[in-house]
């Protein structure tokens, strides 16, 4: 399907663009592209091994576009007006965003699991993508995050995996709405909440994707998604959830700092399950890995005895380190539902917490901005701080009216600690200053990989400070 086609990824380093390179670099596809963060000196390493894993890269000025057959993959966002989007219309060359090219590879594939909902879907593909390469089936994986199990020496950014098992596994997004181009024989539905879309718009979606599917994962304590489900007349539905009625349930919940143990019921039998990831979300997200490995046809006790080994996610909870008794963590919450899971799991055990938030871009704060300060306001309590810097910004055109500021004020309306300061670098320098043993400092944010440079240069600062 891509085989001997050339694909050009303008945005070659994100999240999303990255993964998807190596895949279709794998299938044996010419692959080259452009950043604004290689040209701007960013995350020279990942750059580093793109280049040494036979992608080209070039400035982002056209020039690495020569050719009329080349595929552009773009954002649909990105303007006409950038170089290589200018370079490759004046050329003829076919334009793709990257939500159309990983359809069209994973509509392919002989079987297929799309994983939706506005939260816990990198987690759960990387915990079914791991059930399933521990069960023989040889998967690709398609995810947003590196996925820890799958970091090696040669594959240091090991956010998707290429597998010769027929067997494709992936997040779909709907906050471009692109989740509607995915055809999944089973379709797991996490949640459905308020993030880039209104709930009217993402019903929509959740449930045409949930009806495509001939096995449907559902969330039955997700009070948005139980509804939705209960709407639709959907063939192999499977529930999951801490409930009653739940086809795998979770009880005898036992919920360590960094680790969690439960009673997973289904089918007449009960399975201990051990996991190496924090929170009660994330064992949420163990049950939709576990069902939807079940559809596929692994044993409930072979995926019990595989995600017992799942060592999570780059930025989801991730402990960066402890010094003088103060924990860094790093943490990829930017909605409110990613936020609250993070600071509820925080918050279940002592310790004052010092949450930072980078936010992802300007428009989400008109979007949510609210419930971001709902959220702060309501876990965190007058012991805890919350700091914001300016949202992330790279370039382009976009309304800059409203900003963190807006957060930090509705925050300390009601009496919460909040503070704004502009740069990023600065809040640093505050969060070292004001931290004391005992304290945990988690880093929130998205769109931003430096994120994690930011994170250890926190726990550096920590270690030299008497």
């Amino acid at each position: 399907m891509t085989k001997d086609k050339s694909y050009y990824f303008c945005g070659i380093g994100g999240s999303g663009m990255q993964p998807l390179a190596m895949i279709v670099r794998e299938s044996g596809a010419e692959v080259s592209g452009s950043d604004r963060a290689l040209d701007q000196g960013r995350l020279a390493a990942k750059f580093e091994w793109l280049k040494g894993k036979g992608i080209g890269l070039f400035p982002q000025d056209g020039s690495g576009i020569t050719s009329g057959d080349q595929i552009l993959v773009a954002s649909a966002a990105i303007e006409d007006s950038v170089p290589d989007v200018a370079k490759a219309k004046s050329l003829g060359c076919k334009r793709m965003t990257r939500a159309e090219l990983l359809a069209e590879q994973f509509n392919a594939s002989p079987q297929s699991v799309a994983i939706g909902g506005t939260s816990g879907k990198s987690t759960v593909t990387g915990m079914i993508g791991w059930i399933l390469t521990q069960a023989g089936l040889d998967p690709t994986i398609m995810n947003g995050a590196v996925m820890k199990n799958f970091v090696a020496d040669d594959a240091p950014f090991a956010s998707s995996r290429v597998g010769n098992g027929g067997i494709m596994v992936s997040e779909v997004d709907e906050s471009d709405g692109s989740i509607a181009l995915f055809n999944p024989d089973i379709a797991v539905l996490n949640n459905v909440s308020l993030d880039h879309k209104s709930l009217e718009e993402l019903r929509q979606l959740f449930g045409d994707f949930a009806s495509k599917a001939s096995h449907c994962v559902w969330n039955r304590d997700d009070p948005e998604t139980a509804s939705l489900v209960g709407g639709l007349d959907l063939q192999g539905a499977i529930s999951f959830g801490f409930s009653e009625g739940s086809d795998f349930r979770a009880t005898a919940i036992n919920e360590a700092l960094i680790s969690s143990r439960f009673t997973l019921s289904t089918g007449g039998e009960e399975f201990t399950v051990t996991l190496q990831v924090p929170g009660h979300h994330n064992i949420a997200n163990a049950l939709a890995a576990i069902a939807a490995a079940s559809a596929v046809g692994v044993p409930v006790a072979q995926s019990v005895a595989a995600i017992s080994s799942f060592s999570g996610l780059a930025r989801r909870f991730d402990v960066v380190g402890t010094v003088n008794e103060i924990s860094v963590i790093d943490d990829f919450g930017h909605n409110p539902d990613k936020i609250a899971a993070t600071l509820k799991t925080m918050k279940a055990f002592p310790g004052r917490i010092i949450a930072f938030f980078q936010p992802h871009g300007f428009g989400p704060i008109k979007k949510m901005g609210s419930e971001l300060s709902q959220v702060f306001a309501e876990i965190l309590d007058k012991d805890d701080c919350v700091i914001l810097c300016d949202p992330v910004y790279f370039g382009g055109t976009v309304d800059r009216t409203i900003s963190s500021e807006s957060i930090v004020e509705a925050v300390k309306g009601p009496g919460g600690n909040a503070k704004y300061i502009a740069s990023r670098a600065d809040c640093g320098e505050y969060i070292v200053e004001i931290a004391k043993p005992r304290d945990r400092i988690v880093i929130m944010g998205a769109r931003d990989d430096t994120l994690s440079i930011f994170a250890s240069d926190i726990l550096r600062k920590l270690s030299g400070k008497s």
